[in-house]
């Protein structure tokens, strides 16, 4: 074999392995990435049935509920839009409040419960992650939108 061909070979071999080892890096990379969706895009069935992902919005007013065991809550996640109904076993952040803004992350469970693995809340007044911020905006303008599409002109008099 001449010098030219093991060198081919070589080059070919190298781009290959480096292929090999990039599709495993991705494939990993994919497997372990959790996609932020609102309450808007859970109702809408958007979000994966049977993959952890995080759900973020308001926590709704009124709606956190202890179970007897101290550790289980539920309440309800808003982006004003929609609405979908968390469930979490555990400590929740000492800055968990109603009204303000929270991720959760887990899975969709029956009933389109959410069942929450970990609950995140905002750190000061003015902090809001900013995929709720996106969230409650887009839902703020879909509302916009459709108020804007069902009201009918007046007719003047």
């Amino acid at each position: 074999m001449k010098a030219r061909h093991k060198r081919m070979m070589f080059i070919v071999l190298g781009l290959a392995g480096v292929a090999v080892a990039a599709t495993l890096v991705l494939t990993a990379l994919q497997s372990n990435i959790n996609h932020f969706f609102s309450p808007t895009e859970v109702v809408a069935n958007q979000a994966p049935k049977d993959r952890t992902f995080r759900l973020g919005g308001l926590v709704e007013v009124g709606s956190v509920k202890r179970e007897d065991d101290g550790l289980t809550v539920h309440f309800n996640v808003t982006d004003n839009a929609e609405v979908v109904a968390i469930k979490f076993t555990g400590i929740l952040p000492d800055l968990f409040q109603e009204g303000q803004g929270v991720v959760a992350q887990g899975k969709l469970g029956t009933g389109g419960v959410f069942q929450a693995d970990e609950v995140l809340a905002k750190h000061d007044e003015t902090y809001m992650p900013p995929e709720v911020a996106d969230a409650l905006e887009k839902a703020d303008q879909q509302k916009a939108a459709e108020a804007q599409q069902t009201s009918t002109p007046q007719e003047g008099i």
